[in-house]
């Protein structure tokens, strides 16, 4: 048991790894433009997307819960979400094309704000407890609202870093986009849901904190 966890958050890092090479690497090329393999694309993406809303809902937790010890539930999410990360960036289709390659300062710019990205998702996760993100570290008892770090600007400060990071690039190819906007809309569409769930768990805890930290992604935009 306690391998099959930990060979999870093995597998939890190792996806993220690959996807960072493939936005870096593999879709750095401007190839040429094929925008059919937007919608193939978008489709993989939702089922990845779908994993994850469907893992929220509180009847597939009940429902997996009798097959799956409750102590590896989470293992078992993050194995599946990791495997799904991973699919996607081996069956992404190439879309090609180059909307523009900066240098010099600009690209210095760019970098900055990709690097803000990752302190910002890097400030989100800590306090949300890598390990326990990870399916390694469950908390016994019911979680309790964390109001520090970033989450006194914005409520999902996880998704802001993640915007910054793949909207952020120097040299911005159709996949690049493809993948920064598919990605970003999932996470505009999942926010709301997000939401009442949280409301559902913290009560009128959550409510002092949304009206307290207004925006959910960008300060006085979003």
């Amino acid at each position: 048991m306690t391998a099959f966890v930990w060979l999870g958050g093995a597998m939890f890092v190792g996806s993220l790894a690959f996807c960072a090479y493939t936005y870096a690497i593999t879709w750095a090329a401007g190839a040429v433009f094929h925008p059919a393999a937007l919608a193939i694309d978008a489709a993989l993406f939702s089922v990845f997307a779908l994993h994850h809303s469907l893992f929220a809902r509180d009847p597939v937790k009940r429902w997996l819960s009798r097959a799956v010890p409750e102590s590896l539930l989470r293992s078992v999410y993050v194995w599946f979400a990791s495997a799904l990360l991973i699919a996607v960036c081996i069956a992404w289709q190439p879309v090609g094309g180059e909307l523009y390659r900066h240098s010099g300062f600009p690209a210095v710019v760019h970098a900055l704000v990709q690097l803000l990205g990752v302190l910002i998702i890097v400030s989100g996760v800590r306090v949300i407890d890598p390990l326990e993100l990870a399916g390694i570290r469950q908390h016994p008892g019911p979680a309790s609202l964390q109001i520090v770090g970033p989450y006194r600007w914005v409520r999902h400060p996880v998704y802001s870093g993640w915007v910054l990071l793949t909207f952020g690039a120097a040299h911005m190819t159709g996949d690049r986009l493809a993948f920064a906007a598919i990605s970003t809309f999932y996470l505009l569409i999942a926010m709301p849901f997000e939401e009442r769930s949280l409301r559902m768990s913290f009560g009128a805890a959550y409510d002092e904190y949304r009206r307290r930290v207004r925006y959910r992604i960008a300060p006085y935009v979003y």
